[in-house]
């Protein structure tokens, strides 16, 4: 029987919180999407009726799991990259526990090289949630595996500005790109690839 979706996205939120809090390596930690953001995506997802879903940065699986739940009455997929494969091992554990796991295929490798080896106009929502300075050298991949329509998430904008602002700068001044920031505690930027003019 699966356990409460609420109870164990709040559990993996409250551990992800307390683990960050204690460690001093800003890159082992698990830098969550806040649950505003989690939701806000989730919502937009389901709206959008998206199947094919990149998550760049597994960490624990917080926001794998909201994206797997976003994507299940679709029958979609959330391709979840990351290079902790243990951190993808328990993200795989979790959603099992709310009966989600058929929704995600996990790869334990570089995002980069994984949206390179996407096909055009393959995905409905991308979402960068990784090393953020890694973003700029993985450009046009991001946009370019997105449908028309599709979506480009990017989270912490408001939360680092410095860290992000190349790749908002190239999301900003891209003509097929739509784009806003919704003010969620790190900020996400949401940003749609326009349909090409008929």
């Amino acid at each position: 029987m699966p356990e409460s979706f609420d109870d164990v996205a709040r559990a993996l939120h409250e551990d992800g919180v307390r683990h960050d809090a204690v460690q001093p390596d800003r890159r082992a930690r698990r830098r969550n999407l806040g649950p505003d953001a989690a939701a806000l995506l989730s919502v937009v997802c389901q709206a959008m009726g998206a199947r094919w879903v990149v998550e760049v940065g597994t960490s624990n699986g917080y926001s794998t799991l909201w994206l797997a739940r976003a994507v299940h009455d679709q029958r979609g997929t959330v391709l979840s990259v990351d290079v902790d494969g243990e951190a993808q091992r328990m993200a795989a554990a979790t959603l099992d526990r709310v009966g989600l796991r058929d929704q995600v295929q996990f790869r334990c490798a570089d995002g980069g090289a994984v949206l390179r080896g996407l096909p055009d106009a393959s995905q409905d929502v991308v979402l960068l949630d990784a090393e953020r300075s890694l973003y700029p050298r993985w450009w046009p991949d991001p946009v370019r595996v997105l449908r028309a329509g599709g979506l480009l998430a990017v989270d912490n904008v408001l939360s680092h500005p410095a860290e992000v602002a190349e790749v908002r700068g190239r999301i900003e001044a891209d003509p097929h790109l739509e784009s806003t920031v919704a003010p969620t505690a790190a900020g996400l930027l949401l940003a749609v690839r326009r349909a090409p003019a008929s």
